[in-house]
């Protein structure tokens, strides 16, 4: 997302990333960033976001979703392993699109 966080900053989207890691380790990834990264997500959360979550490594697989201005849920992914993640200029696209679809 960082390569298109300027581009989507245009168009109002914020980006948030939120992580299974303790601070200390979702700062070290952060640092890396120019958007927030919660952390500390938990399996029952995990569970409340449909998320895949891996009982192996006690980690949450991928779970992307871009939420109108009404905070719905307009878009989302969920991967099962390390692959099916939200392509930035198609997160681009799709915002533009749903603009449209407003405008009129």
């Amino acid at each position: 997302m960082e390569n298109e966080l300027e581009t989507l900053k245009s168009l109002g989207v914020s980006v948030i990333a939120a992580s299974v890691d303790n601070a200390e380790k979702a700062a070290e990834v952060a640092a890396e960033l120019s958007y927030p990264v919660a952390y500390g997500v938990t399996h029952e959360q995990a569970a409340a976001l449909g998320a895949w979550w891996e009982p192996k490594r006690a980690i949450i697989q991928p779970s992307e979703f871009l939420l109108n201005a009404e905070h719905k849920v307009v878009a989302s992914t969920y991967s099962a392993g390390p692959i099916g993640r939200m392509n930035p200029p198609d997160v681009v696209n799709i915002v533009r699109f749903y603009e449209k679809q407003k405008a009129g």
